[in-house]
């Protein structure tokens, strides 16, 4: 296995490498959350060992970055001295798929790191879901109620963020913002795109889910 462990202990981090190249894994170490980001960005891991407290950006932090932002699906087994019920549910929540506490074995983290790694990658990091839309935001493929929905890149850049923030309200500035940042498109734009949208993903179906609040924006409806 290719193994990134993360912790700011370099003792323990070294000692980790050490125990786990003599088993016959490659590693990688990463100091704090923000180096493990850049690292899970530029490389290819079977799973991830995870720290929680650290400098720069705690491990909570980074797995949330990790599955949200990079939308990295590699498993990752948090290795830490918290022990709380409170410590755990925020790291599963994360996206953590295992928590172990230290002290812990050598054999036992060996034998979880080959479990997470034969169970592959997870299946659910990527995916926006609200009612009957989901969005994999690694393909671009979009379903409502199974169905595969066609969409421009606009249009889809316009719904992910309508299905993040769904059922609120997201302005029309907001959207604009969002969607072009500080190249703004001419006023007839955005309503030509959600026109769009709209058809696409409402025509062949009896509830509507795009709805226009007058003044206010849009939003989707359940």
């Amino acid at each position: 296995m290719k193994v990134l462990i993360v912790e700011d202990n370099h003792h323990v981090a070294e000692t980790l490498a050490d125990y786990l190249e003599l088993e016959g894994h490659t590693i990688d170490c990463a100091y704090h959350g923000l180096g493990a980001i850049q690292l899970v960005k530029d490389n290819h891991y079977d799973v991830i060992i995870m720290d929680i407290m650290m400098p720069k950006i705690d491990g909570i932090s980074a797995v949330k970055k990790i599955r949200q932002e990079v939308l990295c699906d590699i498993p990752i087994l948090f290795l830490t001295a918290k022990d709380s019920l409170e410590d755990k549910i925020a790291a599963f929540q994360a996206g953590g798929d295992d928590y172990l506490v230290k002290p812990f074995a050598m054999e036992e983290l060996c034998l979880r790191l080959q479990a997470l790694a034969s169970r592959g990658a997870r299946k659910d990091v990527g995916l926006l879901h609200f009612a009957d839309i989901t969005i994999n935001q690694s393909t671009g493929e979009v379903l409502r109620a199974g169905k595969p929905i066609k969409l421009s890149r606009i249009q889809l850049k316009i719904l992910s963020l309508l299905v993040k923030k769904a059922p609120a309200i997201v302005s029309r500035q907001e959207v604009i913002d969002s969607v072009w940042g500080d190249d703004a498109p001419g006023s007839d734009a955005l309503r030509s795109h959600v026109y769009g949208l709209r058809n696409a993903i409402d025509k062949d179906f009896v509830e509507p889910r795009l709805e226009t609040i007058h003044g206010q924006g849009y939003r989707l409806k359940a």
